[in-house]
Formats: C-alpha cells, structure tokens, sequence
C-alpha cells in the first residue's frame, strides 16, 4: 500500500512548511511540485480550507493528488460572504444565504452528505447553516425545516 499524506490547507495557498515538507520528504517526493500542483488545483477554493490526500508511489518517488471539497460550514459562510461563524448559534446570527445556494451546496456535496435524496440533502445543509449563525433567505433555518417537515417533506 502506498504511503498517504493527509493535510487541511488553505485554497491556493499551500506552503512546503512543516506540516507537508516533514510528511513528504522522507518519501522522497519532491515537496516544491507537490505544494504547486496542489495550489492549482485548490485555488477555486481561495480562502476555504481543503481536505488533500499525497499518495506516494515509493517506488518510483511519484505523486497522486486527491482534493477534497471544502466543508459544509465553509461553503456557507463563503456564500455569506463571513469569515467565520457564530460563537452562539442558535442566537446570535452572523449572516444571511439564499435558498439557492443552499440547495447549489447541497448539490455539490452530494457524495459527502447522508441523505438519501436531494431534498434531505437540503435539510442537511440547513442543519449547517443553524449551526454557523446563518439565515437563509432571511429566515431562521429550523423553521424552514420545520415547515418542511410539515408540508410532507424528508425529515
């Protein structure tokens, strides 16, 4: 099996510290052209933190990327245009997210998330937004869910 690097760096902004220059260079690998293929292909999440795997074919010193996508969290509060989210959630609000995204999020983190279906996708990720301080749409998330819960849709 081939050895695995695991790190959370920034969108775009990787650097051959000490996290990645220690893990990697016992390998072998060189550190300069891992931290540069993951920079560009992490730079459309500027400002996010990303899940990157660096395995490591021993044999013959080369590398394969595998680039996660950011967070629930991170894709809301990026879209809320927030650095970062509510210290009280449930009653200090901190930003407000169309629906929209909510449900673009959701779609793109389909394989991520639990649900079944598109919908509790949905309610998933309006899960995330109660738990960072965001609205959506102006409202508070649990009662969107609560009124969809209502109307017959996915619990």
């Amino acid at each position: 099996m081939a050895p695995e690097v695991s790190v959370l760096v920034e969108g775009g902004k990787a650097a051959a510290g000490a996290a990645l220059g220690a893990a990697l260079g016992p390998l072998g690998v060189n550190v300069g052209q891992v931290v540069q293929q993951i920079n560009a292909q992490t730079k459309q999440f500027d400002g996010m933190k990303v899940p990157v795997v660096v395995q490591v074919d021993a044999g013959t010193r080369t590398f394969t990327l595998v680039v996660g996508r950011p967070p629930t969290a991170a894709l809301l509060l990026k879209e809320a245009r927030k650095e970062k989210g509510s210290g009280k959630a449930k009653s200090e609000v901190v930003g407000d997210v169309p629906l929209a995204a909510v449900r673009r999020i959701a779609e793109a983190k389909a394989d991520d998330l639990e649900g079944r279906s598109a919908e509790e996708r949905v309610n998933q990720v309006l899960g995330t937004a109660v738990s960072v301080g965001l609205t959506v749409d102006g409202q508070d998330p649990r009662a969107l869910l609560k009124a969809r819960r209502a109307a017959g849709g996915p619990r």
